[in-house]
């Protein structure tokens, strides 16, 4: 029998699921703050849309996408990231005939063949926003201020937010040619990634997480000296718009993303106590997507969150609260004959919404006093035979241990107005 889930997989058990809940709950606070929309998309898509959205020179499709063949013979491929189903699902369900502006959030699992390594699984969970139908500088701005007020209300002051812009398909050829003169005589002792990257998309030798192509790349041009006026204008509007909103920003040439869809403005946010792993937040532009995807051109902002990149670093921190997973009452039922009337004392607790529990195993008075305290109960209710026989309960106070033995018609009414008061 299987007693271990696969490799890069995590289970979420009870005693942790209220810290997920929390940063759950911080995510849909700050996206109705912002005036974002939940959406949710398979956890599956065609492979070709990934193929097509993501760009087949990526790591993510030539490395990490778990694709398969279904019993149709289609290929499908478990959903490696989310901006391109979202666009897929703005397409399709024709969103942009409603609203101008589609200001959506998602948060869902992920999946990437990827080495496991702190905070990065291969199932994992990722927290997005995407701004689709506006080319407006000040959308970038929002969507950038947005993910710093989510990360600082989690707690996660020591950000460091890095700025660049990738251009576009007009100035992108012109910087493309510099990188190939930059690397060509060092071609040869590049890594096989970067050697094939070259003729491809030399952008991405930049982004190679390989030391020794890292020392190669220092001194290759910037993309910021081979922007188009439209691209120099919409970056320096950005800026201008974070600085107003007090965002600070270091910039970084060297930033280009790791996806083939991104254009103007790229981001990334990193949390420096993580140390070399720093990274917990990253997007972009990306005004060439929707249209690759069959739609009509259409700009779009958004990012990404690792949620257990965050959780690391609240843990690292000891940022993560305390949550109470406390229960009000607890039934013990001793004997036979208190089955069915502790049941529906149960029943009739919950029905107040009253947190209840009770043994479900016929266990003794000793051991469902355990299990009472096991669930944090603030009080017991008790009843065996000579209690049926009487119509009561015996009510015991868990903090002050006080008994008292309380009509069993009396008893829902009293501990309503003691757990609401």
């Amino acid at each position: 029998m299987l007693t271990t889930g696969p490799r890069g997989t995590k289970d979420i058990l009870p005693d942790t699921i209220g810290q997920w809940l929390y940063v759950e709950k911080t995510v849909r606070d700050i996206c109705e703050l912002y005036g974002y929309k939940e959406i949710r998309t398979p956890i599956f898509e065609h492979t070709e849309l990934f193929l097509r959205g993501i760009g087949e020179t990526t790591d993510v499709v030539e490395k990490e996408m778990y694709t398969f063949i279904d019993r149709g013979k289609r290929s499908l491929t478990l959903r490696p990231e989310n901006t391109a189903a979202t666009v897929r699902a703005y397409l399709e369900h024709k969103l942009y005939a409603d609203i101008a502006v589609n200001k959506l959030f998602y948060i869902g699992s992920m999946f990437r063949y990827d080495r496991p390594q702190a905070g990065r699984y291969r199932e994992f969970h990722q927290f997005g926003v995407e701004a689709l139908g506006t080319l407006n500088p000040a959308i970038d701005a929002e969507i950038i201020m947005l993910a710093v007020q989510f990360l600082k209300t989690l707690g996660l002051n020591d950000l460091k937010l890095a700025l660049n812009s990738v251009g576009c398909p007009n100035c992108r050829p012109v910087y493309r040619e510099r990188l190939q003169e930059f690397f060509r005589d060092k071609l040869e002792v590049l890594c096989s990634d970067c050697q094939s990257r070259y003729d491809r998309n030399p952008m991405r030798i930049l982004d190679c997480k390989n030391e020794h192509c890292k020392e190669l790349s220092m001194g290759a041009p910037n993309i910021t000296d081979c922007l188009c006026d439209e691209c120099t204008d919409h970056f320096e509007q950005v800026k201008s718009l974070l600085t107003e909103a007090g965002i600070e920003f270091e910039l970084d040439p060297r930033l280009v993303r790791g996806l083939d869809y991104y254009t103007k403005t790229a981001f990334e946010i990193q949390y420096a106590p993580l140390g070399a792993q720093s990274a917990v937040a990253g997007g972009g532009r990306y005004d060439g997507l929707i249209e690759e995807c069959g739609g009509s051109p259409t700009p779009a902002i958004g990012f990404a969150v690792g949620l257990e990149r965050v959780l690391l670093a609240l843990e690292k921190q000891a940022l993560l609260p305390g949550v109470s997973q406390a229960t009000d009452v607890f039934v013990v039922a001793l004997g036979v004959t208190a089955q069915k009337p502790a049941f529906k004392l149960l029943c009739d607790l919950r029905a107040k919404s009253i947190k209840a529990s009770m043994d479900f195993a016929g266990r003794s008075l000793k051991a469902q006093m355990k299990q009472a305290n096991k669930a944090m109960a603030r009080y017991v209710v008790m009843l065996g035979e000579n209690e049926v026989n009487d119509s009561c309960v015996i009510l015991k106070d868990m903090i002050t241990s006080d008994q008292e033995k309380i009509a069993i018609q009396e008893i829902v009414n009293k501990l309503y107005a003691e757990v609401k008061d």
